[in-house]
């Protein structure tokens, strides 16, 4: 048996993980009431999760507006009466031994089942797509109080920690893509200032203590899009209103042109690490990192922090003690779980 890094403890402020093993949200379509509170399967889905050693849990993306979800079918935190569906997750995903966050957002020109879609600009996301109505100063105001009660709601359901959804062409991306917002007004000329009112807004209302991470998407693929070193240019700002850890991605924004997204294990790592490096602050690492000794890589060879797997943790709920156990030689499972490892 030998020591590994996967295995190892992270901390940032409050925020102590027992490993670096992320679940990266991940949205389920399963709210069927359609008033956003998670239920059944959300509650076994995550704790899960917990309970299989993933040390940081990421609820998928929850909105701060019914008409910001992507579909009818995703979570929100816009109202209070949210709260405890949200706090019963958490509670028992303590008690597994994981910390678990909830990824707060607004879909934007993306919300598919939202009448009038709204966005920094007319511009749709797609041939196929709604066109959005450009927001009025007036509504961004409104929206950014939206993400801090949000926030607050999520710190009274007890989370460890909050990740703004910057990432994958949802409203804030949007904002700070200039092939999205085309906007003349200061929204336009600063594209990272409605991601910093929110985040400025979301941090006066968490404790000192609680991190507060930022996914963004590091490239864009459609034609004209933005590269890195824009990511980095905007995360500097983020970065100074708040923002403590960045979890790297990529696209998401529209149909890929000429630039296409890798589809091999690990294509998002070197965004990671330029991100890292150019910024100074932790990174999650994420896509396609399911094989655990390339999970284990990532953080050893000091490309990022935490790794996320996604669809890896869909297919097995107990992927992070499988993969500590297979880079490291063994593994701490549950007590009722002990006789099978």
């Amino acid at each position: 048996m030998t020591a590994n890094q996967l295995d190892t403890p992270f901390a940032i402020k409050g925020l102590h993980l027992k490993n670096r093993i992320v679940m990266a949200p991940m949205c389920q379509y399963s709210v069927e009431a359609k008033d956003g509170k998670p239920n059944d399967w959300h509650f076994v889905h995550y704790v899960s999760r917990a309970v299989g050693g993933t040390g940081l849990i990421i609820m998928e993306m929850t909105d701060v507006d019914p008409d910001g979800r992507i579909t009818d079918y995703d979570l929100g935190l816009w109202s209070d009466e949210h709260i405890l569906a949200f706090k019963r997750i958490i509670d028992e995903a303590h008690r597994q031994g994981a910390k678990i966050g909830i990824q707060i957002a607004h879909a934007g020109r993306k919300a598919e089942d939202a009448e009038m879609p709204v966005g920094p600009s007319g511009i749709p996301a797609g041939l196929q797509a709604k066109t959005p109505r450009p927001l009025a100063a007036e509504e961004i105001a409104v929206i950014v109080e939206q993400f801090k009660e949000a926030a607050a709601r999520a710190v009274k359901a007890g989370a460890d920690t909050i990740e703004i959804h910057g990432a994958h062409g949802y409203l804030i991306h949007q904002f700070h893509s200039p092939g999205i917002n085309d906007r003349e007004d200061e929204y336009g000329q600063n594209y990272a200032k409605f991601g910093v009112e929110v985040i400025r807004a979301m941090k006066s209302v968490m404790p000192a203590d609680m991190p507060l991470l930022f996914r963004i998407s590091a490239t864009e693929y459609m034609d004209g899009g933005y590269g890195v070193a824009h990511a980095i240019e905007m995360s500097k700002q983020y970065i100074a209103a708040g923002v403590d850890v960045l979890h790297v991605s990529s696209g998401g924004e529209g149909p890929a042109g000429k630039r296409k997204p890798g589809n091999y294990p690990g294509y998002q790592v070197p965004f990671a690490r330029a991100m890292k490096e150019a910024l100074g602050v932790p990174v999650i690492a994420v896509g396609m990192l399911d094989d655990p000794k390339l999970a284990e890589a990532t953080v050893a060879n000091g490309d990022a922090d935490l790794v996320a797997v996604a669809r890896g943790m869909l297919r097995d709920p107990y992927w992070a003690l499988h993969a500590i156990k297979a880079v490291k030689g063994d593994a701490e499972p549950p007590k009722a779980y002990v006789r099978a490892y």
